[in-house]
């Protein structure tokens, strides 16, 4: 890019990458789209081009590895090592306009939801202030989020990234031993037979006490959501003393037979 110079005789990075987006295309450029979500901690793939928000008054030249896009709604930024990231809403959706594949929209446009970034309310707003066109898929998409299970998810994945836990299996219905549903689990660890509860039944659903669970030898840890997003350290600890009483005891003669909302 003419007046962009790395000072070191290798390949870029990333972060120099966006460093050099904004020094080519001038401080009042935003770095959207993946790159903006992984500043803020998302763990998604990077895209092969750096996604940038330009004003519509400044002139775009073409740069290889650059999608410039001009706009008259320039969001406020995020400066995270000296480079301006557009908010997670505006983000999100500017990379999910570029998607063609439906069920890759719906999982981008939840991602915010998941990381507890922002609310479903203000994703809506962002993309009824935006450009309608090549927007039907993400407003089918957004109509289809629920953002309690997905805010819930995310947060119990947080939980679980800081034990030496194996990753479960989600939102299982636990059977006895002639298939009859006995239970729930928002997440459960089928070799030793450990439950995890973290979310109230949904109305409509079926409603399993969790004496039927323990009366196998399930071990269940049941908490709330509430606690999930205020005390994470002290439901990860649980689940690690939890996980250890499952392994020592023979495993629960329980099955199961897919996810909740299937089985109700």
């Amino acid at each position: 890019m003419p007046g962009v110079i790395l000072l070191r005789d290798s390949a870029p990075t990333r972060h120099q990458l966006l460093q050099a987006a904004v020094a080519r295309f001038g401080p009042d450029v935003v770095v959207t789209g993946a790159d903006a979500l992984r500043a803020l901690g998302v763990d998604c793939p990077a895209t092969r081009e750096v996604h940038l928000l330009v004003p519509d008054y400044r002139r775009m030249p073409a740069e290889p590895g650059m999608l410039p896009r001009r706009t008259t709604r320039m969001p406020p930024p995020t400066l995270i090592d000296g480079v301006p990231f557009a908010p997670p809403a505006r983000a999100v959706l500017d990379l999910a306009r570029l998607e063609l594949d439906p069920a890759r929209i719906a999982e981008l446009v939840s991602l915010p939801l998941y990381w507890g970034l922002c609310t479903l309310d203000e994703l809506s707003a962002e993309l009824e202030a935006g450009n309608r066109r090549g927007s039907a898929a993400v407003r089918t998409a957004l109509r289809r989020v629920d953002p309690e299970e997905t805010y819930a998810h995310g947060l119990a994945t947080k939980v679980l990234d800081g034990c030496p836990l194996p990753m479960p299996s989600w939102n299982m219905t636990i059977c006895d031993r002639r298939g009859r549903p006995i239970g729930a689990a928002d997440a459960w660890w089928d070799d030793i037979g450990l439950a995890w509860q973290f979310r109230a039944p949904k109305a409509g659903t079926s409603n399993f006490h969790p004496l039927a669970l323990t009366a196998t030898g399930t071990v269940l840890v049941r908490c709330t959501i509430d606690q999930l997003r205020k005390v994470p350290m002290e439901v990860a600890e649980e689940l690690v003393r939890a996980y250890g009483e499952a392994a020592r005891t023979p495993r629960p003669k329980v099955r199961t037979i897919g996810q909740i909302d299937d089985a109700a």
